[in-house]
Parts: C-alpha cells; structure tokens; sequence
C-alpha cells in the first residue's frame, strides 16, 4: 500500500469516528473538514465530499446534499462497526485497540 492510500484509509475512518462523536451520528461536510484537521489531516472540501460519497457506496454513511456546497453525512449501523474495528472494509484503516 503506498503513502497516499495509508493516508486515504485513515482519514476514512477519522470521518467514521467523528461522525461516531457527532449528535444524532450526522455532521455536514464543513464541520467534518475542520474536525479531521485535529487528528493530522489536512483535506480540501472536495476531498471530503470524495471520500464521503466513497464511503456512502460502501454503505457506511449516508448523504444528504441540502444546499449545492454542503454535503450532509450520517453514520450508518455498518459504518460505526468499521469505526469501533467490529468490522472490517478493505480501503478503511482498521482502528487500533484501546489503551
């Protein structure tokens, strides 16, 4: 696996754990940028919405687009599996254990 896709699959599953925290498990593609910034990532807006859309076809969020620049994003059952390492999705970085 190359750097980028380590990077990819790691920022895949901070978006699952964030969402995880979010109330309701939803939060819109804005607040989901800048809260990946605290855990080292430093993604474009687009590259948000990529990775949301990727991880909706994998059916670990689901999306809402209420306005044109901002995407809506909610946890699935699957997705908070993937994020809490019950499950695994290749492309998604499989969370370490708890210390």
């Amino acid at each position: 696996m190359s750097f980028r896709e380590h990077l990819q699959a790691d920022l895949r599953l901070v978006l699952l754990r964030v969402l995880e925290c979010a109330p309701g498990y939803e939060c819109n593609s804005s607040i989901l940028q800048r809260s990946v910034e605290d855990y080292g990532h430093n993604p474009s807006r687009d590259q948000v919405h990529t990775e949301l859309s990727w991880l909706a076809e994998q059916g670990l969020v689901t999306l809402e687009k209420p306005v044109a620049t901002v995407v809506v994003a909610t946890l699935t059952g699957r997705g908070q599996d993937v994020a809490k390492g019950r499950s695994n999705v290749p492309g998604v970085k499989r969370p370490g254990p708890s210390a």
